[in-house]
């Protein structure tokens, strides 16, 4: 007997069938974020081949999408090119000391500019201009300016990760990004819940500072991004 999926062994698709299923868009077997919420396209646990005709149709010819669940793992079709390869890691709360942080403050429709031009300088992975809207937010300021920011983003049930962890370079190494995560992992907790979160394996840095905090490794996972042909190729 196959031993049943954890809902993290497939993440979007966990969250947009799930806690998330109100941003949903359809296409066969697909679910989707809208294009300006997240670049995610989810599959099933287990899809058939014509997922690739799916995704093709959803996102349209020459479209770049993050290949998600199983399709980590297979190899697309004639036609289809692999634009970026790497390896992650997901980390889970284990002994994580979550608290609140008195100056952080959540943020709002109103900080998307700021907080669009921070992760534009610091890249700690996608941000849209409606990412804001997956949950919680929040952000210290120095002399009125938005220095730092983590919040959250995937919700499979039982879960929410934190994500979009940045500081402005200038505020580096001052404890911020710490102090924004555990205030964000407070909030999950709150709720019943339990953090998680992704990080490039190579970046050394950033996982021994999660684990540090209390976040133990689960497993490992490949983020593979792929061009839908275009047209002229897929015919």
């Amino acid at each position: 007997m196959t031993e049943p999926l954890s809902p993290l062994d497939n993440p979007a698709w966990a969250s947009l069938t799930g806690p998330h299923a109100h941003f949903a868009e359809r296409h066969g077997q697909l679910r989707r974020y809208p294009v300006d919420v997240a670049p995610f396209v989810a599959v099933p646990d287990h899809p058939d081949e014509t997922v690739w005709r799916d995704i093709a149709a959803l996102a349209g010819p020459g479209a770049q999408v993050p290949l998600t669940g199983s399709l980590t793992r297979r190899t697309p079709p004639d036609g289809w090119e692999v634009v970026d390869l790497g390896a992650g890691v997901q980390l889970v709360d284990d002994s994580v000391a979550a608290r609140a942080d008195a100056e952080a403050v959540r943020l709002g429709p109103a900080d998307v500019p700021e907080i669009l031009a921070l992760v534009d300088r610091t890249k700690p992975g996608p941000f849209l201009p409606r990412t804001i809207e997956l949950g919680t937010y929040l952000g210290i300021r120095r002399g009125g300016a938005l220095v730092a920011v983590a919040g959250e983003r995937l919700h499979p049930p039982g879960w929410t990760e934190i994500s979009a962890v940045c500081t402005d370079q200038a505020f580096r190494g001052q404890g911020l990004a710490t102090r924004l995560v555990l205030a964000v992992a407070a909030g999950i907790r709150s709720r019943g819940e339990t953090p998680f979160l992704h990080a490039i394996e190579t970046n050394a840095t950033a996982i021994r500072l999660y684990e540090s905090l209390g976040f133990r490794l689960r497993r490992t996972a490949t983020f593979r991004l792929a061009r839908v042909p275009s047209v002229e190729s897929a015919a």
